[in-house]
């Protein structure tokens, strides 16, 4: 199993916008249910504001490394993608659980 988690915060040259940010994390959150590699798929906001704090997380499963490349090339992650690096920033790691 893959365990694939990804931070996201606000790039710092974009102006906070809550209907957008709104946005682009409920389709975070329901493009776990529309790609049949995952296993397992969860969104969440940070709740604490600390200088070291990232904005939302997200946390998900797939079986193997062929699993990660099928959710990672899916067009509706890349559609997601595109639209998600105009408004955040990220990093992610990727390991066998």
């Amino acid at each position: 199993m893959i365990r694939h988690i990804v931070l996201f915060r606000r790039r710092p040259d974009v102006a906070r916008d809550v209907q957008r940010e709104a946005e682009l994390a409920a389709r975070m959150t329901a493009l776990g249910a529309d790609i049949p590699a995952i296993q397992f798929w969860r969104v969440a906001a940070n709740e604490f504001d600390r200088p070291i704090s990232w904005d939302y997380v997200l946390e998900s499963e797939v079986a193997d490394a062929e699993a990660l490349d099928a959710y990672l090339f899916h067009p509706l992650h890349q559609a997601l993608v595109a639209d998600l690096k105009l408004y955040f920033e990220w990093a992610a790691v990727d390991y066998t659980a």
